[in-house]
């Protein structure tokens, strides 16, 4: 089966999942992009020789697993990208990014030493009003708005650290300080997004959106970064694969 569009009748497989996983390639591989108006029923009858029928059972699988969405009197189109989220890896956004085949940008919005409010010093088990290294960015991956991220780090860790645009914070602090991340907490809200974090995102004034606090950790268990982000809620989804404890299995 090619992703040029030939369905094979000799295949046990049905004809509608055959359409179905073709779709699904061409929208993987970037042939219809986010938002793009798919063609008809009809067109694409036409163009693989099946029934309406035929294309609108593959359309509908397509819609039960997220790649495209239905819009009354409007036609079909291509789903925005949800990213999934839930137990994974402690990585960089840029390093999460380049897994999903995205190139990561940021927009600096202020980096400065500032003193450590309550919260900061609360999550970072520092002194109150301690220096504090802060860095805002716009988080982006191809091309697109994806969260609004503020960072802090003790500033005795990290002392004359300036960070690029182009630049991952966590390879400066392993390569310049060696500050190794081993482990992190985060922590989400449901919420929605305020001005000017809206505007930022490219989203209107209370769309939903994720609000996320990280604490990460060093080896020795000491807090050296406190994140507290705003993220696109039309473009993240959490996924948690709960298992039942094997006590728990023997008593049922």
């Amino acid at each position: 089966m090619s992703i040029a569009g030939a369905l094979d009748k000799e295949l046990p497989v049905p004809l509608y999942h055959q359409l179905q996983a073709v779709l699904k390639a061409e929208i993987e591989s970037r042939r219809w992009q986010p938002d793009e108006q798919l063609p008809n029923e009809a067109k694409l009858a036409e163009r693989f020789g099946v029934s309406k029928i035929t294309v609108r059972q593959a359309l509908q699988e397509l819609v039960d697993l997220g790649y495209i969405r239905r819009e009354h009197g409007r036609g079909t189109f291509v789903e925005r990208r949800k990213f999934d989220e839930g137990p994974r890896e402690l990585t960089s956004f840029t390093e999460e990014m380049r897994r999903h085949d995205l190139a990561a940008r940021s927009r600096i919005l202020s980096q400065c030493t500032i003193e450590a409010e309550a919260r900061v010093a609360d999550a970072l088990r520092i002194p109150l009003k301690s220096p504090v290294f802060l860095l805002k960015r716009v988080r982006m991956a191809g091309g697109e708005p994806m969260s609004v991220q503020t960072a802090h780090v003790p500033g005795a860790l990290v002392p004359g650290l300036e960070v690029g645009e182009e630049d991952s914070l966590y390879d400066l602090l392993q390569t310049r300080f060696h500050l190794y991340a081993s482990r992190a907490r985060e922590t989400y809200f449901a919420a929605l997004a305020q001005s000017p974090s809206a505007e930022l995102l490219g989203i209107a004034p209370g769309s939903p959106v994720f609000a996320v606090e990280r604490v990460t950790m060093l080896p020795n268990e000491k807090p050296f970064e406190f994140v507290q982000s705003i993220v696109r809620g039309d473009l993240y989804k959490i996924v948690l694969d709960l298992v039942k404890h094997e006590g728990a299995l023997q008593r049922t």
